[in-house]
């Protein structure tokens, strides 16, 4: 759950009162719905967890951590993966 919190404020979420807010823009999420941390689906769901993917693609990993994991097809590596970039990422 907190890694699932973790991914959730990397791609925009806002975190209001024990609740993510997810904007009706976003892509691959509930339209203008509020969300309790525990229904985050990053860790189960590729439609939850392909616009990380996409996003961390866009420039957060020169060295293709996540092509490896993807390469596995298995989405507990790719979850992993994503979670190991986006530590390194806020920890810059």
């Amino acid at each position: 759950m907190k890694n699932n919190k973790l991914i959730a404020e990397f791609m925009g979420l806002e975190f209001r009162n024990g609740d993510f807010f997810i904007p009706k823009t976003s892509r691959g999420y509930i339209g203008g719905d509020w969300l309790f941390p525990s229904e985050l689906q990053y860790h189960t769901s590729w439609d939850w967890l392909m616009p990380v993917v996409q996003k961390i693609e866009d420039g957060l990993d020169p060295h293709g951590i996540i092509d490896n994991a993807l390469g596995s097809r298995e989405i507990e590596g790719v979850y992993d993966a994503c979670v190991t970039l986006i530590k390194a990422y806020n920890n810059e």
